[in-house]
């Protein structure tokens, strides 16, 4: 199993016995989900990419391979750290749930996770995820269960499988998928990132000057491809406030 302890940018903590320090002025982000989380360590690009954008994230990140959020519940862990208080944003994701009967399993178990991040004080957040390269034809069925989703719980949807639709709009060619055609390559990690940090703080990306570690891209590519995801972004409903 794999999890990570993201503090403050010039600080990596492993393991699960340090707290979150945050810094003043800092958003305190928690992050609920599996393996499409900590691949490529999605957290830290996000801290960097808001560095960079002149903003301090505190992240933390609980993730476990193939976990969806009802194991999350049942395991105790996230909901322990959300009842602390200490969080201003949560967010979830597990599979693509792009079937009927996973789309009733995301809508019960965000709406618990949900209901848990309000009472203490945290916007909740549904990070879309993406399909397997195998059925691409169910990304319109992920994009619609978690933006349910996110409708459901009064919080913010962050459409990084949208960004990667727009990206692959500019350039067919670019690498988002991984060797096994499901988890993201660091290129599709730092497309999610882009996405989860303009969602939160409701801001362009374009210009933003974060490193992509493992990717190069020349300056007019990486200007493309915030834009691209930017237009996934911009005009996504804002249901909650973060400070």
């Amino acid at each position: 199993m794999h999890r990570y302890l993201l503090l403050t940018a010039s600080l990596l903590a492993c393991g699960g016995a340090t707290e979150p320090t945050p810094s003043r002025g800092a958003v305190r982000v928690l992050f609920v989900g599996n393996s499409l989380t900590y691949t490529n360590d999605l957290p830290r690009m996000v801290q960097a990419i808001a560095l960079a954008g002149g903003d301090t994230f505190v992240v933390k990140s609980i993730a476990y391979p193939n976990w969806g959020l009802e194991d999350h519940w049942g395991s105790g862990e996230s909901t322990t750290e959300i009842a602390a208080d200490r969080w201003d944003v949560v967010v979830m994701q597990q599979g693509p749930s792009s079937l009927p009967e996973s789309r009733v399993d995301l809508l019960t178990w965000s709406r618990k996770f949900g209901e848990l991040a309000h009472q203490h004080h945290a916007c909740p957040a549904m990070y879309m995820v993406w399909p397997a390269r195998d059925y691409l034809g169910s990304f319109d069925a992920v994009r619609d269960h978690y933006a349910e989703a996110a409708d459901s719980i009064d919080g913010l949807f962050l459409p990084a499988g949208e960004a990667w639709r727009s990206v692959w709009a500019l350039d067919a060619t670019y690498p988002l998928y991984g060797p096994d055609n499901f988890h993201p390559s660091p290129l599709g990690t730092y497309v999610a990132a882009l996405t989860i940090y303009n969602g939160l703080v409701d801001r362009s990306p374009v210009g933003n000057s974060a490193s992509v570690p493992g990717v190069t891209l020349t300056a007019q590519q990486k200007h493309d491809i915030q834009g691209a995801v930017w237009s996934a972004v911009a005009g996504t409903p804002r249901r909650c406030s973060i400070k």
